[in-house]
């Protein structure tokens, strides 16, 4: 199958040759998105065999839409450039792919990480994101923040990425999960990266907390109005238990018994709005499965005819 290897960068001049030699050397085509470095970034990643896209926007997320916009491989893997990341376990990705059993398919640098490779606020913040994930998604995965991930070009060609930051890696892995793509976790190392990165530990994990929440929309239309039904329904629930205490001390709010029967009768009907959307999108997302399927049974069947 072809493979091209993106990698998109921002002034990693002291890992970016050995990156892109690590791949090219291993005969796979390197495609390099340069957010306009102001070091050699771009001139060493041409001597050691990559092709070097200058982004046209900013951020990580941009170049990663702009990447998938150029590649027209069967899989597109997906690096740091960074040196954090070892070129030979590309193959650990490649091979759930080759074999049928996923669509995408994503690093976890927490089964072996380098001493250093993330401070003490990095890690704990990691962890916190892919708890929330899983819990708000239902999902077992234990790292969508890895930058180190391979996908078939059915998937990189139908997501549809807007964050322009560091929270691409987490809509990837949302908008895989709603097209009803497989996605799975391979064992990878994670090494220490020589200098100092680019990702603020607070600003972008509020933005990437922020994002995992709202793409629930997208994923789970249904835990994204359940959350709202119960915040009215405990709103209900305390101002009710409030308007009972008073009526048995014989003062009586009418207004506030209203205002909370239409706090429950909200909540309620958000609940069952939900279970609805929920309905319909998994329904959705079944029928593109299995319009998936039967295509690839018609293609095998072609192929051996």
């Amino acid at each position: 199958m072809d493979v091209t290897v993106v990698i998109p960068t921002l002034n990693e001049e002291e890992a970016i040759g050995e990156v892109v030699e690590g791949f090219a050397k291993r005969g796979f085509r390197v495609l390099v998105i340069d957010g306009n470095s102001k070091d050699r970034t771009r001139e060493i990643a041409r001597e050691k065999g990559a092709e070097v896209v200058i982004q046209s926007g900013k951020g990580k997320g941009q170049a990663v839409a702009e990447a998938f916009e150029i590649v027209d491989s069967d899989i597109l893997v997906l690096v740091d450039g960074d040196g954090t990341y070892l070129p030979e376990e590309v193959y650990r990705l490649l091979e759930p792919i080759k074999e049928g059993g996923a669509d995408h398919v994503i690093g976890n640098r927490f089964a072996s990480f380098e001493k250093g490779a993330f401070t003490r606020l990095n890690l704990i913040g990691n962890k916190l994101l892919n708890m929330f994930f899983r819990l708000a998604y239902g999902v077992e995965l234990r790292d969508i923040l890895s930058g180190y991930r391979a996908l078939k070009k059915e998937v990189y060609k139908s997501v549809e990425l807007t964050k322009p930051g560091f929270e691409v890696e987490t809509e990837l892995t949302v908008e895989t999960l709603a097209k009803g793509f497989r996605i799975v976790e391979v064992p990878i190392t994670y090494r220490k990266r020589g200098g100092k990165t680019k990702l603020n530990p607070l600003r972008d994990g509020f933005r990437i907390g922020k994002t995992i929440y709202e793409l629930m929309s997208r994923y789970s239309p249904a835990r994204y109005l359940y959350i709202f039904g119960l915040i009215f329904i405990i709103a209900g629930l305390i101002s009710g238990a409030f308007v009972v205490y008073e009526w048995f001390l014989r003062i009586t709010h009418y207004l506030l018994a209203i205002l909370t029967a239409l706090f429950i009768i909200t909540g309620v009907q958000l609940i069952m709005f939900g279970l609805i959307a929920d309905f319909i999108f998994r329904s959705n997302v079944e029928f593109r499965k299995e319009l998936r399927r039967l295509r690839e049974a018609m293609e095998v069947e072609g192929k051996g005819d």
